[in-house]
């Protein structure tokens, strides 16, 4: 039997649940990328809101093109449970800010219809960075940025908005991009001025893209998590559960183009400013994620705490965000970035969230460029080296060889190829990095960077090699 809204008086005592007549809710925001993360992050968020009072901000979620998250949701009325592990045990609650799910390929007016509804608010974006259709060079690239992209879906909302007389939105981006609601504006910008030209005054007089700084550690969903979610439900089968830590940020930029949930009221920070947050969490976070991910798969490790647990690792993690990622942040008061070093090591090791290494090597060409290379050319501005992050490059150079198995990175047939057609890793580096390599414009490597990335690669390989 699944969990649904049928079945939910069925829960044990111990599993919290809505407060609020599900039923009574209007949706007031549009959701493009329901995956496990928004599931256990804004949804969550969302639900504690309506939990503490808030009305009508129930959530549609929009699968741009996959319909597994839809299967999962919709015969389960949009509930599903959040289990947050730790060395001390579980606490588990079901969400019910989820009305509905649409797989935009399949039903495309109906996300049309969704977002250009009147009671709907905020556009809400949890795409991964790819999803964003960026060329090299940041702006956007329109052979992606197709009617199967989210620019299409919110371009044709907006022009029956404009024409039904409804206000405009907050479009609010929930992605590891720095500065993420200024690239948003940016990109939509630029899709307008090609597609809708007429529309860019009305989007830039009443539509608004706060940047958002979101942390929460959430791991692929296995069949071990559902099968412990139903034990903990009393047998009730959860096909949208998600597990995570029970740590949790959300700090966004107070700049909405309308009504917005209570989030502050329920842990969230409103803030003027994002940037010391944004880009503390991504040059020290995900930079050291990226870090553990690829020297950790090089060192025959599987996840996160296996990772960290290995004193070498933890050595360059730590090193990485203490000695280079937060030398190049200026913190915001109040922001002690050596406690939040440590806090992260801490998070890392967490033994209940097991948290696959290869997932976190998806996607790479999109992720380095703000985890790594920006730290890189601070620091070398100031003439700083930085060693743990050329030992990260190293590694990623050896997934890049198919080390890990299959490169999983919209690039990838790219990168692996320019990798074996440079077998000699200094020769690897400037083809990637400078001139007109895939990631050339952020960082321009030294001949001193080249020869740690040589030196590193070596002891990378051998050690890789004597493992089998």
């Amino acid at each position: 039997m699944r969990l649904s809204a049928q079945t939910l008086s069925r829960l044990p005592a111990a599993v919290a649940r809505p407060l609020y007549d599900r039923d009574a809710q209007q949706v007031g925001i549009v959701h493009f990328g329901i995956g496990a993360f928004h599931r256990a992050h804004q949804a969550w968020y969302t639900d504690a809101a309506m939990n503490a009072g808030d009305r009508d901000w129930a959530i549609t979620g929009v699968s741009l093109r996959s319909p597994g998250v839809a299967r999962q949701m919709n015969p389960q009325d949009g509930l599903y449970c959040v289990a947050e592990q730790s060395g001390d045990g579980s606490a588990l609650r079901v969400v019910g800010s989820v009305r509905n799910v649409l797989v935009a390929s399949e039903e495309p007016d109906a996300v049309i219809a969704a977002v250009a509804a009147p009671s709907t608010r905020i556009v809400s974006l949890t795409v991964t960075e790819k999803g964003y259709c960026r060329a090299a060079n940041g702006d956007l690239d329109f052979a992606q940025a197709h009617s199967l992209s989210f620019y299409y879906f919110v371009t044709q909302a907006l022009l029956r908005r404009r024409a039904a007389g409804l206000p405009g939105l907050t479009l609010m981006p929930c992605d590891n991009l720095a500065d993420n609601g200024a690239k948003l504006r940016a990109l939509m910008l630029q899709y307008l001025a090609r597609h809708e030209p007429d529309l860019v005054a009305w989007f830039t007089a009443h539509c608004t893209c706060p940047s958002t700084m979101i942390d929460r550690i959430v791991p692929a969903t296995t069949e071990d998590d559902r099968t412990m979610v139903a034990s903990a439900l009393g047998g009730l089968q959860d096909e949208a559960c998600v597990v995570t830590e029970p740590f949790s940020q959300w700090v966004i930029e107070d700049h909405f183009a309308g009504p917005r949930p209570r989030w502050e009221a329920v842990g969230a920070q409103l803030v003027q400013d994002v940037a010391a947050y944004e880009t503390a969490k991504l040059r020290m976070l995900n930079g050291a994620h990226s870090l553990l991910a690829y020297c950790g798969l090089a060192a025959g490790h599987t996840f996160v705490h296996e990772a960290v647990a290995d004193p070498t690792l933890q050595a360059l993690a730590t090193g990485l965000m203490t000695d280079e990622a937060a030398r190049t942040i200026t913190p915001a008061p109040g922001q002690d970035l050596d406690a939040y070093a440590q806090a992260l090591i801490a998070r890392f090791a967490n033994p209940a969230l097991n948290h696959r290494l290869i997932q976190i090597a998806m996607d790479g060409s999109q992720k380095l460029p703000q985890r790594w290379l920006e730290t890189l050319a601070a620091n070398a501005a100031t003439g700083r080296p930085c060693p743990a992050i050329l030992t990260g490059i190293s590694a990623w150079l050896h997934h890049l060889t198919g080390a890990n198995g299959v490169v999983d990175d919209p690039l990838s047939h790219q990168l692996t190829t320019l990798v074996a057609r440079h077998p000699d890793p200094r020769d690897a580096v400037h083809a990637l990095f400078t001139g007109d390599g895939p990631l050339a414009g952020v960082w321009e490597p030294t001949e001193a960077d080249l020869g740690a990335v040589v030196a590193a690669f070596a002891k990378i390989k051998e050690g890789s090699d004597a493992r089998g």
